[in-house]
């Protein structure tokens, strides 16, 4: 196997990196860190729709062997899941961790050491869950454990709700990417995840991630390095809008993005309010969902074993 050298050492190398953890932490004066740009001071103490002050909140880290084949390998992808999300998805089936004060704050410093905990583990990668509003958190920590001698792959798993201007300091950091396209209309999207303009600030986003990594690529024994892996989660009734999502991705990103098509949603959280979201989806649904893609022109697919409830 050749050796694997993670982008973020070129930039320890010229101090680019520490860099970027200034210019980071400069915006959280007036955050405009995730697409939401709430403009309070969280250096301050001041919280904004993430309810995240300076720290970082981590609820769990750990291997995990529950993501997609590519970045799990045969030892685990090593998961720091972040509490509060800055989305507000009504059927979160993660909602105790992403919509609540979960876990622990953590100093830069302790950051640094779970990532390096997890290398020490043997994981594949680092695997940031829900980062988008606490990058320059994640840019300090990382900085401290670089120095200190991780060499893994870092990815970005996030439900797609990201600024660009955040992403471009994350250019040349990030090796792998995984967000979320989770709404082709923005009226659904305001309804079930209570956000705005969430299919454009997707699609922007997605756009600088392929720019910065291209497409996934996955070395001879089966793991991810480096490139963009999609998750779009199949919704009850059409409302996710898959059909637009992957003529999108096939047309405007590239016929060989990596998409994890998932079948797995499920009624939790505040799905009870809205009768539409009250059932799983069908195999039927899944089976449309999969045509759509290969319709598209996707050529990577990656289709779990189905667990419908309704047949």
């Amino acid at each position: 196997m050749s050796a694997f050298t993670p982008a973020y050492l070129k930039l320890i190398k010229n101090g680019e990196l520490r860099e970027r953890v200034t210019q980071a932490y400069e915006r959280l004066s007036s955050c405009d860190i995730c697409a939401w740009e709430c403009g309070i001071n969280r250096r301050a103490g001041e919280l904004g729709i993430c309810k995240s002050g300076e720290l970082a909140r981590v609820s769990s880290y750990g291997p995990h062997m529950g993501e997609e084949d590519p970045l799990r390998g045969w030892r685990g992808s090593g998961t720091i899941f972040f509490s509060r999300c800055n989305l507000r998805c009504q059927y979160c089936q993660n909602h105790d961790i992403s919509q609540n004060d979960s876990g622990k704050l953590v100093e830069p410093e302790h950051l640094a050491a779970m990532m390096l905990e997890l290398q020490s583990q043997g994981c594949h990668n680092i695997n940031f869950v829900s980062p988008s509003h606490v990058v320059p958190q994640i840019l300090a920590g990382l900085y401290i454990a670089a120095e200190a001698g991780l060499r893994l792959p870092l990815v970005y798993n996030t439900g797609g709700y990201d600024s660009l201007a955040t992403l471009q300091l994350l250019d040349g950091v990030i090796d792998i990417y995984m967000p979320d396209m989770k709404y082709s209309d923005a009226k659904i999207a305001r309804r079930y995840s209570k956000i705005p303009h969430y299919p454009q600030v997707n699609r922007i986003a997605l756009r600088e991630m392929q720019r910065q990594v291209g497409d996934l690529q996955i070395d001879a024994q089966g793991v991810a390095k480096r490139g963009l892996l999609i998750r779009h989660l199949v919704l009850p009734n059409e409302l996710a809008g898959t059909k637009e999502i992957v003529r999108f991705l096939a047309q405007e990103i590239s016929p060989n993005t990596y998409l994890n098509l998932m079948d797995q949603y499920r009624p939790a959280y505040n799905a009870p309010k809205f009768p539409e979201l009250m059932r799983s989806i069908t195999s039927q649904e899944y089976q449309s969902a999969l045509q759509m893609a290969h319709d598209a022109g996707l050529r990577r697919l990656d289709m779990r074993k189905p667990r419908f409830l309704f047949m």
